[in-house]
């Protein structure tokens, strides 16, 4: 499983109350360009509209920008591949929480023959003093892991 993007401030910003693996509707040069490592996750989220599971606001530039068509959008929405269930457990959120993705993957082996995948999770924004308490924590974390290598 090699991570292709990964919205690395979610952790920071926000609580992560449950997480879950969907698949992603790609055009073929989306694909490359995502296994060559470009594109962005900042500000995106899901919308479940219909019976279906949006995910809006990613951002995945062309791969060869002269070879694609002039009418592409690079944060067009993009349809996500999940279970009846799963999409009727994230139609029914609760006020205050938001479904938004935490890393875009290239799941390998056999039976998924290379599929990109997005982890998605249902989080709840952190508050200022929560965001210090998390750098806090780690910064500590992180001189104790020092302490213990020497």
């Amino acid at each position: 499983m090699a991570t292709l993007v990964e919205n690395k401030k979610i952790r920071l910003d926000y609580e992560i109350m449950e997480s879950y693996e969907a698949g992603i509707e790609l055009l073929g040069f989306e694909v490359k360009s995502l296994r060559a490592h470009t594109g962005s996750l900042l500000g995106s989220y899901v919308i479940v509209r219909g019976g279906e599971a949006f995910l809006v606001g990613v951002h995945i530039p062309p791969f060869q920008e002269k070879n694609t068509p002039t009418s592409y959008d690079p944060y067009r929405n993009r349809k996500l591949l999940l279970r009846k269930t799963e999409i009727a457990e994230l139609a029914n959120l609760k006020k205050g929480l938001t479904i938004a993705p935490i890393s875009v993957y290239s799941k390998d082996g056999k039976k998924t023959g290379g599929k990109i995948k997005i982890d998605i999770a249902i989080v709840r924004g952190k508050k200022k003093y929560d965001k210090r308490e998390t750098l806090k924590k780690r910064a500590s974390e992180r001189d104790i892991a020092r302490e213990f290598a020497l």
